[in-house]
């Protein structure tokens, strides 16, 4: 058996039970699906994920790709080039692609969930699929003939990235100082030095599109500074005849100047990437307008999203293995029969901090799933309203807001509890090469670090997500959680569950009451705004707190409706831990955010008065 451990079951409750996706198959945009096609993609990608995708994770690890500095190019293991062929010729990922260019609408919802079993079977593989996403921003911003080079990149296979890091401008991304040049021809020439380029160079495809943030030079009106300065383009790493798609067997004057060597996902190449040193760069501007920022967001949105689903699609699978090496490790007496030296051994389920540790993987894993897929459902709402006609502009903003939150709060709980539980259950033998989870923990690091820092993705949070939309989507999603916590049926079992989530919403009202006070009173005193920077981290965590909460308690609410009526056993056991996940994270988890409250009401100006010599 393989490294990988999905979990089949819990995804078709969330698709099915919790959030009722099949209640969109047949109606537009969604004609094309239903709910048995639909079990039957999830059934055949999750077979193909366990016994295909996930067999050169470690190889690949161990061997990663190598970079002949000669040649600037990257060769790929080929045990992990096969898992690549093997999801490309599925075609699967054709349902991310739109119609236009000969891919399947489907809804988002169902997407990511294919998502996490590819993500938690072999995660390098979805950062070299770059190309239905590029060609989707492509299509809806460009000209004809960027359109036709959509259409080529998709029917041709082609690698696709997104290229904004420079040395000197991380998340600062409007100090990019990468210029474009235009060339009589309509091409502009590129010039700069971009880092942290994922994919950037590799074999695996017979050409790369480089989506390319670049400041044009010496065009009225356009090219100022920061970000609205920056413009997008086309740049292929191989040049090619644009009605064929044939390639002309020239290079285009950009190269793959380093490689990274990094702590964790060593198969996805992250390089430093020349433009124009000793060639030309050549591309073409997207579309007809200087609107790159605004254009590549829908890149990174895409990026964000999948980036909370690797997260938890690792999360998950280090529980589940953690769970199996749990149930056969024998390891001391009952802690309830710890003086009777003659007492049988038992496997380390029986012992209480354990028991704990399970459960609090299990809670976050499954709630942070609900958490990515209820946020695609929202992304599915945008599509049947728009289909539609319809105003989608609230479904747009609850998006909006909830992609920091599985972005920066999805990746930031699931690297702490990979470390600190899934790891801690193996023992010693979890910090072994012998089992996979001392490679989830690196692997997952660096999820709280790209497409946004934890702290760039809290900000985004309060400044655009909920001050600049005048918490309309917040207050949409708060209200539906308080309606849920003051429905109680006093003879439920998770009637107190719900009563702690109710006084969760209060607690995280509050400190979003705080924040907003004081980004107000930073109006006549500047400096007041340094109390909203360190309390955005811990809106974030608590939001997200919340909302799991609320996700899980929901679930179990379903889960006691099935288990009033007769059920098989192993529905009984699904079902029960459904109820268990949710006590626990409502127990253990929720009223910690008054002590977050506490935190927040009374945070001081002290941290940013401090002399920096002091630290």
């Amino acid at each position: 058996m393989g490294h990988y451990r999905s979990n089949l079951r819990d995804v078709e409750f969330n698709l099915f039970e919790l959030l009722e996706r099949d209640r969109l198959f047949g109606a537009q945009p969604y004609g094309d699906i239903d709910l048995d096609t639909a079990k039957f993609i999830l059934r055949e990608v999750d077979r193909l994920a366990r016994e295909d995708l996930a067999e050169s994770f470690e190889e690949a690890d161990r061997h990663p790709p190598v970079y002949d500095p000669s040649t600037r190019s990257v060769t790929v293991t080929p045990e992990f080039a096969g898992a690549y062929k093997t999801w490309m010729d599925a075609e699967w990922w054709r349902l991310r692609v739109l119609p236009e260019l000969g891919g399947t609408d489907a809804p988002n919802s169902l997407n990511w969930a294919l998502a996490e079993f590819v993500l938690g079977a072999n995660p390098a593989l979805w950062t070299y699929v770059g190309m239905p996403t590029a060609a989707r921003v492509v299509w809806h911003h460009g000209t004809e003939r960027d359109r036709k080079i959509a259409q080529i990149g998709v029917e041709k296979r082609w690698g696709a990235t997104m290229v904004l890091t420079e040395p000197d401008a991380g998340s600062d991304v409007g100090a990019g100082r990468t210029r474009a040049v235009p060339n009589d021809d309509g091409t502009w020439n590129i010039h700069g030095v971009k880092r942290f380029i994922t994919a950037g160079e590799h074999d695996l495809a017979d050409n790369i599109l480089h989506l390319v943030l670049a400041r044009p030079v010496g065009v009225d009106s356009v090219g100022g500074p920061g970000t609205k300065g920056l413009s997008l383009f086309l740049v292929p790493k191989f040049h090619f005849d644009p009605d064929t798609g044939e390639l002309t067997g020239e290079r285009n004057g950009v190269y793959a100047t380093n490689v990274e060597k990094k702590m964790g996902m060593n198969v996805s190449t992250t390089c430093e990437l020349t433009l124009g040193d000793d060639a030309p760069a050549r591309g073409w501007l997207l579309g007809e307008v200087h609107d790159g920022i605004a254009q590549m967001f829908e890149v990174i949105e895409d990026a964000r999203m999948m980036v909370g689903c690797k997260a938890i699609a690792t999360l998950s699978s280090g529980y589940l293995n953690a769970l199996d090496y749990a149930k056969q490790r024998v390891q001391g007496a009952d802690l309830a029969q710890m003086s009777d030296k003659s007492a049988p051994r038992v496997t380390i389920t029986r012992h209480p901090d354990v028991r704990r540790s399970l459960l609090t993987q299990k809670a976050f894993a499954e709630g942070m799933r609900s958490l990515v897929l209820y946020t695609a459902s929202w992304q599915d709402e945008i599509a049947v309203k728009t289909a539609a006609g319809e105003d989608a502009a609230l479904a747009e903003a609850v998006n909006d807001l909830l992609l920091p939150i599985v972005k920066g709060y999805g990746s930031e709980r699931s690297w702490v509890v990979l470390g600190t539980e899934s790891l801690q259950t193996f023992g010693g033998s979890g910090y072994l090469r012998e089992y996979p989870i001392e490679q989830y923990v690196r692997d997952a690091k660096i999820d709280t670090v790209y497409e946004g820092t934890t702290a760039i993705q809290a900000q985004d949070l309060f400044f655009r997500k909920i001050v600049r939309n005048r918490s309309v989507a917040l207050t949409h999603l708060l209200d539906e959680v308080k309606a849920f916590a003051a429905a109680s049926d006093p003879a439920s079992p998770i009637t107190g569950e719900r009563r702690l989530l109710g006084d969760a919403v209060s607690n995280v009202e509050a400190i979003v009451a705080k924040m907003t006070g004081d980004l107000a009173a930073s109006k006549d005193e500047s400096t007041t705004v340094y109390r909203v920077g360190l309390n955005a981290t811990r809106l974030l965590f608590a939001l997200g707190d919340v909302f799991v909460g609320w996700l899980l308690l929901r679930s179990a609410h379903i889960a006691l409706t099935a288990l009033a009526e007769p059920q098989a056993p192993s529905d009984i056991s699904f079902y029960e831990g459904k109820v268990a996940a949710a006590q626990f994270f409502a127990r253990e988890v929720l009223p910690k955010i008054a002590a977050e409250r506490e935190i927040a009401e009374t945070v001081g100006d002290f941290v940013m008065e401090l002399d920096e010599a002091a630290f």
